[in-house]
């Protein structure tokens, strides 16, 4: 890494990849989303973290959005357990976690066993306690027992299509480098990418070297995209409509929270780890429903100035048929008929019923991507 990178969060770039022999361990198995996490954690992604929090760190989180010792950080990263688990684990000390597959991927050194209050935790980090929000659902349905403790990790999953583009921060870090990139902008998504996305990304490499498409692969809500449709669009939009070396696709294997402001934060912290100097914060980043202000996602930004990453801000892009060009509410003068605008929902209509929306919204061949897939979005 080289000195005039912008330094990770927190100042060290987390590693906990050991050999650790689990041989005889006594074991439990989680969920493939946990796991994900367990690496994120051995890799520096959720840097400075080098475990599942703690009950200081936990109730710091969830009450002022930073760890025990003031240092931002919004999202926890916590293990859940019944309480015949919770009980086992702490006579073990150390517990082999396995994925859903049986493999053994890391070692948790359990430090604490501690319970937690559901509705505070949801109303902390999600501002709500309203069940219909998924982040808060997923949280009613925990086990009533968080483990904290570091972790080693010792066996990585075996590789497929998607995971070929998961990318370490010390791989991204050492990309920029090679590419000559001063100047990173990230840019995060659950989405295939729309031309207005394509023009936002665009724009930022107007005054920047480049920037780092990062999609989140994970379990989503229904209705919401699959990984492969996602990562495979990306592929082909990058492919056919970017210029060399202005672009890297990296995946990001994370659980989307739904924690609109909340989550904006924890998405730059984790860019800043990749490596990136900037990134892209759009309108209602991280949302779902109508449970956030559109623009409580940029706002959140006030309250952390010492982040070192800089959130670009942007309104929604679109097409305009009297500018002739994709533009801003700010800019733009014309009223809604003059805008080649699409909702979620009108868009998966479209997509169900076989019709390709606008070539002002999607590029044709993402377009034929989508329809060609057979289940193109989350049941």
């Amino acid at each position: 890494m080289s000195d005039d990178m912008i330094k990770p969060h927190g100042g060290i770039l987390v590693n906990r990849i050991t050999k650790v022999d689990p041989t005889g361990l006594f074991s439990i198995t989680i969920s493939e989303d946990l796991a994900n996490d367990v690496e994120n954690i051995a890799d520096g992604i959720f840097s400075p973290l080098e475990g599942f929090l703690g009950q200081k760190d936990f109730e710091s989180v969830i009450t002022k959005g930073r760890l025990a010792n003031n240092l931002a950080w919004t999202i926890p990263i916590i293990l859940d357990v019944d309480e015949q688990t919770a009980t086992k684990m702490k006579e073990a000390g150390d517990v082999l976690l396995k994925n859903p597959e049986g493999t053994g991927v890391a070692v948790l050194h359990v430090d604490e066993i501690y319970s937690f209050d559901k509705e505070k935790t949801s109303q902390g980090v999600y501002g709500t306690t309203d069940p219909s929000h998924p982040g808060v659902a997923k949280t009613m349905s925990m086990k009533e027992y968080l483990v904290g403790g570091k972790i080693d990790y010792i066996q990585r999953p075996n590789e497929n299509e998607i995971r070929k583009y998961r990318l370490t921060p010390t791989q991204t870090r050492e990309a920029f480098s090679k590419a000559g990139w001063k100047t990173i902008c990230a840019f995060q998504t659950r989405n295939p990418p729309h031309v207005a996305h394509e023009m936002l990304q665009k724009t930022s490499i107007t005054t920047r070297d480049g920037v780092f498409v990062n999609p989140i692969i994970g379990k989503k809500k229904s209705g919401d995209f699959v990984d492969e449709v996602i990562v495979k669009c990306y592929e082909t939009m990058i492919k056919l409509y970017y210029k060399e070396n202005r672009c890297l696709l990296g995946t990001l294997h994370t659980e989307m929270k739904y924690a609109g402001p909340k989550e904006a934060i924890h998405h730059a912290i984790m860019r800043q780890n990749y490596g990136c100097t900037h990134i892209i914060i759009g309108r209602d980043h991280a949302g779902v429903g109508k449970f956030y202000d559109p623009f409580a996602a940029q706002k959140i930004f006030d309250e952390y100035p010492e982040l070192d990453i800089t959130p670009v801000f942007f309104p929604a892009f679109f097409y305009c048929r009297k500018c002739l060009t994709y533009t801003t509410p700010k800019v733009c003068p014309h009223d809604d008929d003059a805008k080649e605008q699409i909702s979620g929902t009108k868009l998966r209509e479209m997509i169900q019923n076989g019709e390709a929306p606008s070539e002002f919204i999607l590029r044709p061949e993402v377009a034929k991507v989508i329809l060609d897939h057979p289940k193109p979005f989350v049941d």
